[in-house]
């Protein structure tokens, strides 16, 4: 395993500077077509029981009662509390089909509520989802498995959090993006820091094993010196985790983002300085930088799967549960089942309609093949670990590793010059250079990039 040390090189950074994949999986979402049937997800299912695969699921709960700008989640927002009843009511009736596919043997290890804000739910639609779920799936007892949900500290409270611990939830992930008042109101995000704290406090009191925090750089009237304000804050707190992302404006593709005002946005090089004192900051707090905006305690799960090599990536972000196979659902949940992506609709009626008739609502998937697996294989293990041994490589997959990405070692030579990695007869390792960059090292292997479709698709890597 290379140092955890990162260094910052800003010219590095500025040359690199563009838009790529964050390799939540591989091939990413914008492969996926909609000729993938769903006789192909159930033959994947099939094989899944046959192998008696462990199983994840994600639930994608979409409502708010607030409308974030900078958000560009699929939601849902309404007040009215009652619009959530029919969607439930549909996602009951998912869950009954999903379950049909998949046999009880299989253990489900991970679960996962999403959103929108699932705690818009009342406690006993929750209550009524997760004993649904347990009478169609065989849910680990909460001591084994990760059971979370992310929360908004406006939309929760003490007896929100006791419930949600009794129906088995053991992690929680709180949205927070900022403590300033005046980002707060721009982005349409009042919060207060006492809001923040009661959850937390509950969680620690119910003894939840892990509580994450996001944050976001790159809001309305951020400085380095704001930004640094609300991390002092939040690593008092001391959270397990932490999740820094860079806010991307695309107002032309998120109608929320066109009431913030562009003007109001630091500039490119302020954001580089907010990235800059925030990850040498958590460094020196102790935490440990996982990769991609995320840092974890060193007593941490996701520390020590990076340690020991078990850590991966999937729509989830970074995880301890590669073995498992992924049962998304919900409006536009992704599942990945044996090899096979699927995507259900993005557009809620159409998402509705597919289930009262008794059909799945898969809108749209990808069946992956040798080349795909073999650089599924290469990609996570970079980002995940920061290094490849290119004779692991030949051993499972039965190639020649420098023949087989010849192309893709002489595009490498250039990021071995600046030192973004050593590149030697065994393997790469990512120098401390490179591990803010690991986007683009990653894109080295990536057979789909450069195409036509893929254009204007993705974030800045930095």
């Amino acid at each position: 395993m290379s140092s955890n040390k990162l260094v910052w090189d800003i010219e590095l950074i500025k040359r690199y500077e563009g838009a790529g994949p964050r390799y939540t999986s591989y091939p990413t979402a914008v492969q996926f077509h909609e000729l993938f049937s769903i006789d192909e997800y159930r033959q994947a299912a099939r094989e899944s029981v046959t192998k008696n695969t462990p199983l994840s699921l994600y639930f994608h709960l979409p409502f708010c009662t607030h409308v974030c700008y900078y958000c560009g989640c699929n939601k849902v927002i309404t007040k009215d509390r009652s619009k959530a009843l029919p969607y439930l009511e549909l996602l009951h009736r998912e869950i009954e089909m999903q379950a049909e596919l998949f046999s009880t043997e299989q253990r489900v290890e991970q679960l996962h509520w999403g959103g929108g804000t699932p705690t818009f739910l009342s406690i006993e639609q929750m209550q009524a989802l997760m004993k649904k779920t347990r009478q169609h799936f065989n849910l680990v007892d909460e001591t084994e498995g990760d059971f979370s949900i992310e929360i908004d500290p406006r939309e929760a409270d003490w007896a929100t959090m006791n419930a949600l611990r009794e129906m088995g939830f053991n992690r929680c992930s709180l949205g927070v993006q900022d403590l300033d008042p005046k980002v707060q109101k721009a982005v349409n995000r009042e919060q207060s820091e006492a809001d923040t704290m009661a959850i937390i406090d509950a969680a620690r009191t119910l003894q939840f094993q892990s509580i994450n925090i996001d944050l976001i750089y790159g809001l309305p009237f951020q400085s380095e010196a704001s930004f640094m304000t609300t991390l002092e804050r939040v690593i008092e707190i001391a959270p397990d985790r932490l999740s820094v992302f860079n806010y991307a404006h695309l107002p032309e593709r998120f109608m929320p983002q066109r009431r913030i005002n562009a003007e109001d946005l630091p500039s490119s090089a302020e954001k580089l300085a907010i990235m800059q004192s925030t990850t040498e900051r958590l460094l020196d707090a102790g935490y440990v930088y996982i990769g991609m905006d995320h840092f974890a305690r060193p007593d941490d799960e996701l520390a020590i799967a990076q340690e020991s090599g078990a850590l991966h990536r999937n729509f989830q972000g970074y995880t301890t549960h590669a073995h498992c196979d992924l049962v998304g659902m919900g409006v536009s949940s992704i599942s990945q089942v044996n090899g096979a992506y699927s995507q259900n609709h993005a557009d809620i009626k159409m998402y509705m309609n597919r289930i009262e008739n008794h059909q799945f609502a898969i809108k749209r998937g990808l069946v992956m093949n040798k080349d795909d697996f073999i650089r599924q294989a290469v990609i996570s293990q970079l980002i995940c670990h920061f290094e490849l041994d290119f004779a692991a490589v030949e051993q499972r997959w039965d190639i020649n590793f420098k023949n087989y990405f010849a192309a893709e070692l002489d595009q490498l030579k250039p990021m071995a010059e600046d030192g973004l990695i050593t590149l030697d007869e065994q393997g790469i390792e990512v120098t401390g250079r490179g591990r803010l960059l690991i986007r683009n090292i990653c894109m080295q292997f990536d057979h789909y990039l450069g195409q036509e479709s893929n254009k204007g698709r993705f974030s800045k890597v930095i």
